[in-house]
Parts: structure tokens; C-alpha cells; sequence
């Protein structure tokens, strides 16, 4: 009896360290991250950790990440600077990437609006009339906002967008790239929190390295 005692004391200290090992072993190339093939400039300024989040506001996973974002960078130090990039994976993305840039053209802030007027009360803003009515509504220039939508400027900024996406071999939203060298996601990582810890790793690698 002492002796099977003793065994399963052994295997459960045993479970316990390869546990304790697991979690705090550090995230792995090629399963929990990638380099990104073609690496690009930081559009951060000198001495900043970039860290851009390609999403589209049709995606309802990047809808269902909005809430852990968030709560990720209100902790985020001053050298780590975020941004969006809207994804442009297919012809119908389009619009919305539009809609993105001529809100930030603009100095409007509607994003977590947008998310929730396309998933939770089901409007389609890919449609530019619906669209530009819908930002009327909320109080905003919807003249001036059309105009943005329809210029050459946020025409060019969806064509960067999508050789972005090109660049760093995008097949996928919810995704970040981070120092505008390695990419991961939460179907990498294996859910969004532990996406979140990955991101603090490569962030603390690029910490280093500079």
C-alpha cells in the first residue's frame, strides 16, 4: 500500500513539472508563429514595437476578439504601438476596407460601431448608399465621409492594403504581425489568449534585439 502510495505521489509530481513545463515553454516557429515572407519596415516610429492586426469587419472572429484586444493593449508599455490593417483576402472585402480608410481619413471613430452594427443588428455595409446613411446616423459628416470613400487617396491605401496582405502571406483574420516580422493568429496559437502570450513573446524578442 505504501509502496502504490509512493508511485502515484511520483506520477502526480511527475504530471505536475511536465505541466508546469508546458506552460511556460516558449512559443514555436512554424506551429505557434511564422516569419512573415517578405518582412517589412515598421511604419512605427524609432524606438516603437509595432504590432498591426489585419482583420476584416465582416469576420466574426475578429467581432469575438475585439473585447481581449482591447483588454491587451490597455496594458501594452509605450514602446509597443498597435494599428489596423484591413484585410483584402477577396473581392468582396473590399468595401469595407473603403469604409476603414475614409473613417480614418476623416478623424471618424466608428470601428467598434461598425463591428456591432454588421453582427449584431445585421446591416450590410458593403453597400456604399446603406453605408454612408448609416454613418449619417451616428452623428457623423456623411458628405465628407463619402467623399473619402470615393478619393483616390483611400482607393490607394486599399491597394497598400492588399500588397500587405500579399507581403506578409495573409490567408487568414484574426491575424498579427508583430516588429513586421512574424505573424500569428489564434488558430495558430491555439485561441486567442494564448495568441495574446505569443504576441508578449515576440514583442520581448524584438525588445531585445533592438
Amino acid at each position: 500500500m505504501i509502496v502504490l502510495q509512493r508511485l502515484v505521489g511520483h506520477l502526480t509530481l511527475m504530471a505536475t513539472l511536465f505541466l508546469a513545463g508546458a506552460a511556460t515553454a516558449a512559443p514555436v516557429e512554424g506551429k505557434d508563429y511564422v516569419a512573415v515572407p517578405l518582412p517589412q519596415a515598421q511604419a512605427a516610429g524609432s524606438g516603437k514595437i509595432e504590432v498591426t492586426e489585419f482583420f476584416w469587419y465582416g469576420c466574426p472572429h475578429c467581432f469575438a476578439l475585439e473585447p481581449k484586444l482591447a483588454a491587451w493593449l490597455a496594458n501594452q508599455p509605450k514602446d509597443v504601438q498597435f494599428r489596423r490593417v484591413p484585410a483584402v483576402l477577396a473581392a468582396h472585402w473590399q468595401p469595407m476596407a473603403k469604409a476603414f480608410y475614409a473613417l480614418d481619413a476623416t478623424g471618424t471613430d466608428l470601428h467598434a460601431k461598425i463591428f456591432n452594427a454588421i453582427h449584431l443588428e445585421k446591416f450590410n455595409l458593403d453597400d456604399e448608399k446603406t453605408f454612408l446613411q448609416w454613418v449619417g446616423k451616428q452623428g457623423a459628416d456623411s458628405a465628407k465621409v463619402g467623399d473619402a470613400y470615393r478619393s483616390f487617396g483611400v482607393q490607394s491605401k486599399v491597394q497598400a492594403a492588399r500588397q500587405m496582405n500579399v507581403n506578409f502571406g495573409l490567408t487568414s483574420v484574426p491575424s498579427l504581425v508583430v516588429a513586421g516580422k512574424y505573424m500569428t493568429s489564434p488558430s495558430m496559437a491555439g485561441g486567442a489568449d494564448q495568441m495574446f502570450e505569443v504576441v508578449d513573446y515576440l514583442v520581448e524578442q524584438a525588445r531585445k534585439k533592438r
